[in-house]
């Protein structure tokens, strides 16, 4: 309903209408319109413009007619007319800006296209609205195995019940003419109500469904396009696109609406370039055209037979040169053209590919020498650092040996001492008794 702020909380619900993406209008970036004069008075003795724009299902609005002068403001659920009973929307647009967009859309005020508003819908009627959209995609589903048991070639895209579920509304696409009497039967067997079956195109279906373009962003045509102009392949041949189907075509099959967006300024800015058809005619042979560069003002030139060999020349020159073969001149190379164009510029990355060898990375096989020669010369660094660590070890060796023999000698004394004591003889008594 054209909320002010739509972003999402931290529990992933949206701000704003509190509705959590499911109000009556079927989202809030569905075809909304800002109201820039709500906040503005009316001139004094200046009445309100009685038509109001509602909103139904899927972006579907219509224009209505505030007979009774009620007060009605944006987000008011009404109860309009319809054949048979009523429908039941949501006010999106009131005030003079209704006027401007009636003009638009060339819909006159006293026309039969423009109903009736009955009154403010009560809470009844909010209920059966409810409770009948409740119905839809389970009614989808089956009205589908239905077509598909009757062999229709057509797709059931939508259903759209009115407000007081005395009807529904089948929109289908299909690609030829469809029979579908004995399809309607089924329906009316199936649902008990009344059934409208609506041809409607893939374009429009997309618009209907909703979606997210290659681009990121939602559809243009459920957002915001209601006008659906036919597109061509010429519009990406001026933009220089490649006719790759997959990337032209849009979620709905056809090519993309927005192809169409910029092909204005693409066909002014191609009118400073010589048609890629013509050929230059040149002393040193013919050159055709291979590219063309619509935002720097370049074209890429060949001669015939040198075609891996490209020339590049401002559209100035080119028409000059066209100009030129235009009063049977020949300008003598397309080398004098490109050499002005050339500058020094210092180059970040290249394109190094068959400069370097594809074995540069592997590692070179090691091959084992045999018979070495064991006395090699060793530099004299290398024979007084050896000098040095052998001196150091012979002094530790000294050390070591002779701690051992002073340990040596005393481990010996102490064992002599104790032999020497366990030999003494005990001291014999000769006292005489």
């Amino acid at each position: 309903m054209g909320c002010s702020s739509c972003s999402s909380k931290n529990d992933g619900q949206p701000r704003g209408c509190n509705n959590n993406g499911t109000c009556g209008t079927d989202g809030c970036n569905k075809l909304t319109v800002f109201d820039w004069l709500s906040n503005m008075a009316l001139p004094n003795g200046m009445e309100l413009f009685n038509c109001v724009e509602i909103r139904f299902k899927n972006g579907r609005k219509g224009f209505y007619k505030n007979i009774d002068n009620l007060s009605l403001s944006i987000g008011d659920i009404v109860a309009t007319e319809a054949s048979p009973g009523h429908d039941v929307g949501v006010v999106s647009l009131v005030g003079e800006l209704v006027k401007i967009q009636m003009k638009k859309k060339k819909v006159q005020v006293g026309s039969e296209e423009v109903k009736k508003i009955y009154r403010k819908a009560s809470q009844k009627d909010i209920d059966i609205w409810q409770k009948v959209r409740a119905r839809e995609e389970a009614m989808k589903v089956k009205s589908r195995e239905i077509a598909i048991r009757l062999q229709l070639q057509m797709k059931i895209s939508d259903i759209e019940f009115q407000g007081d579920g005395s009807k529904a509304t089948f929109y289908y696409t299909a690609e030829e003419r469809v029979d579908f009497r004995q399809l309607i039967k089924e329906f009316a067997h199936e649902f008990n109500i009344r059934i409208e079956m609506r041809q409607i195109g893939f374009r429009q279906e997309a618009a209907r469904l909703g979606g997210v373009g290659s681009c990121g962003r939602e559809l243009c045509c459920s957002t915001w396009l209601t006008d659906f102009r036919s597109v061509n392949t010429s519009a990406a041949r001026y933009q220089q696109l490649s006719l790759n189907p997959q990337k032209l075509a849009g979620q709905c099959g056809k090519l993309k609406c927005c192809l169409n967006y910029e092909l204005d300024a693409y066909i002014d800015a191609l009118k400073d370039f010589p048609r890629t058809e013509t050929k230059l005619q040149t002393e040193k042979g013919v050159a055709v055209c291979q590219k063309i560069d619509v935002f720097k003002g370049y074209l890429w030139y060949a001669y015939e037979g040198e075609w891996m060999n490209w020339h590049k020349i401002s559209a100035e020159d080119a028409n000059e040169i066209v100009q030129a073969n235009n009063n049977k001149e020949k300008v003598a190379s397309l080398e004098e053209y490109a050499s002005d164009l050339l500058e020094d510029t210092k180059v970040d990355f290249e394109n190094v590919v068959g400069q370097d060898s594809l074995t540069r990375f592997d590692q070179p096989k090691r091959t084992r020498r045999k018979n070495r020669s064991k006395n090699k010369r060793k530099p004299v660094q290398k024979k007084a650092q050896e000098k040095k660590t052998q001196e150091k070890k012979k002094n530790t060796k000294g050390n070591v040996a002779s701690k051992k023999k002073v340990d040596n000698k005393a481990a010996k004394k102490t064992n002599n001492q104790q032999r020497n004591k366990k030999r003494k003889p005990q001291k014999r008594n000769n006292d005489k008794v």
